[in-house]
C-alpha cells in the first residue's frame, strides 16, 4: 500500500533565509501560526536535528496537543518535522526553492507512516491516516499562508 501523503506549494515574497527564519523559530510559533496556540520547547539549543517540542493547537474545533521532532535539518533549504498520532506517524518535509528574483517557493509535504501490519487492522490503519491527513490540509494550508506572510513583513 502507498503511504497516504500530500503535497502543497507556496510562494514567499522574501528570500529563502527570512523564511528560514520564520520556519525554525519554534517559540515564535503561536505569534505566527493561525492555529498554535502554546509551544514548549523540550530540548536545549538552536533549531537542528533532535530538537523537540509541544505544540498545543485548535483543529476541527477541538484543541489538541502533539509532540514534534526535528530528524532533518538542512539550512536554507529543507527540514523533517515527525510526530505521531497513536502508532501511527506523520512526517512532513518543508522544502525551500529560491526563485528568480530572490523570492521562494515553500513546498509542504505531509506523509503518513503506517505500522506494518495485514488484514483489517492495515486498513483500519491507512483510513485513520487518510483521515488525518485530510484533516490537516487546510491547517497545513494555513500554515504555509501564515509562514510567507511573516517571512515577507521580516524581509521588508
Amino acid at each position: 500500500m502507498t503511504a497516504p501523503r500530500f503535497l502543497l506549494v507556496h510562494p514567499v515574497d522574501a528570500p529563502p533565509a527570512a523564511v528560514w527564519e520564520v520556519l525554525t523559530d519554534i517559540a515564535g510559533a503561536p505569534q505566527v501560526l493561525t492555529g498554535v496556540e502554546e509551544v514548549e520547547i523540550l530540548s536545549d539549543g538552536p533549531y537542528a536535528e533532535g530538537t523537540r517540542w509541544r505544540e498545543t493547537r485548535s483543529m476541527l474545533g477541538m484543541t489538541g496537543t502533539m509532540e514534534l521532532e526535528v530528524v532533518e535539518a538542512e539550512p536554507l533549504q529543507r527540514t523533517v518535522i515527525r510526530s505521531a498520532v497513536g502508532e501511527i506517524g506523520y512526517r512532513t518535509v518543508f522544502t525551500l526553492r529560491e526563485l528568480v528574483g530572490g523570492d521562494t517557493e515553500l513546498r509542504l509535504e505531509s506523509v503518513a507512516e503506517l505500522p506494518l501490519r495485514r488484514g483489517p487492522r492495515a486498513l483500519v490503519d491507512g483510513a485513520s491516516a487518510r483521515f488525518g491527513l485530510a484533516a490537516s490540509k487546510p491547517t497545513m494550508t494555513q500554515d504555509l499562508a501564515d509562514i510567507a506572510a511573516a517571512a515577507a513583513r521580516r524581509a521588508r
